[in-house]
């Protein structure tokens, strides 16, 4: 049994920035918060803003700052637990988050949403808590895998055609396994509820994509991921019985609102960063 790190190897693991990013300062924080909250406001599109500050402080590493932002929209004055909202719209916002943050595991893997859901966690009070569902949902049976399946499918139809069938089998060409993993993952994670908003923290189809977005540009480097998710969020105003918000954010505005926002809050936050990397040239 391995009780201890040898010391050459537990050296070695704290190079190379083996910790999250720190939250930016307070102040810098709440600015670009409240900014691009009254927005979002202006647009009746708070949910879609908090989906995509969520996803996009996860994704820069900012696990903290998770935290931060559930107390700037839970409380009038972050800093005092006093002025807290109702515990019903503070639990409705604590889902939201939390299954944003679940649903970028789809796109940024595992290790940030962990640090992030983490942060969350941290943040929440014991009664929000005890409010947030405790049971999973999306355990994958003999009863229920070939409804996953098939959810995952309209999914992955529902985004990427007219080309849907073409990709999918370049996918599968790349990994035998990897587009049925795929598949799976978007109709257990990726994909809506089937009971819709009789499910706590359930995400609509364009909200999935603002996750896929959010994500996405803030990770970089992998623009044709990007702009089949864009793609996605777009296609969202075919869905039936949307409601305004998600109306708004499938029209072209409204998809070209959610990638400026999410590079507003990318910038706000890295910013420091940027300047530590200058400094050390």
């Amino acid at each position: 049994m391995v009780k201890h790190l040898p010391p050459a190897v537990k050296h070695l693991l704290t190079l190379r920035n083996p910790e999250a990013w720190p939250s930016p300062s307070l102040g810098k924080l709440h600015s670009v918060f409240n900014r691009t909250l009254n927005e979002a406001k202006q647009r009746n599109a708070e949910n879609g803003w908090l989906v995509l500050s969520t996803c996009t402080l996860l994704t820069t590493n900012r696990p903290s700052s998770v935290g931060h932002l559930y107390r700037f929209v839970t409380r009038s004055d972050p800093s005092l637990l006093e002025s807290r909202k109702s515990l019903a719209e503070v639990v409705y916002k604590a889902a939201i988050m939390r299954e944003a943050a679940l649903k970028s595991v789809i796109f940024v893997g595992v290790p940030r949403t962990i640090l992030s859901l983490t942060g969350l966690k941290d943040a929440l009070e014991e009664d929000v808590y005890a409010a947030l569902r405790k049971n999973s949902i999306r355990e994958a049976t003999p009863q229920t895998i070939e409804a996953t399946v098939a959810r995952g499918q309209a999914l992955w139809n529902s985004i990427y055609q007219p080309h849907a069938v073409k990709l999918y089998n370049k996918l599968g060409d790349l990994h035998p396994d990897f587009i049925k993993f795929i598949i799976q993952a978007y109709g257990t994670v990726l994909s809506p509820f089937p009971r819709g908003d009789l499910e706590q923290g359930n995400l609509t189809r364009a909200l999935g994509s603002v996750v896929g977005i959010a994500t996405l540009r803030a990770e970089s480097r992998v623009g044709p991921q990007l702009i089949s998710h864009v793609f996605g969020l777009l296609k969202a105003r075919n869905e039936e019985n949307l409601n305004d918000e998600d109306k708004y954010l499938s029209s072209d505005e409204g998809t070209e609102w959610v990638v400026r926002t999410v590079d507003e809050i990318i910038d706000a936050v890295t910013s420091e960063e940027a300047s530590l990397a200058k400094g050390k040239l």
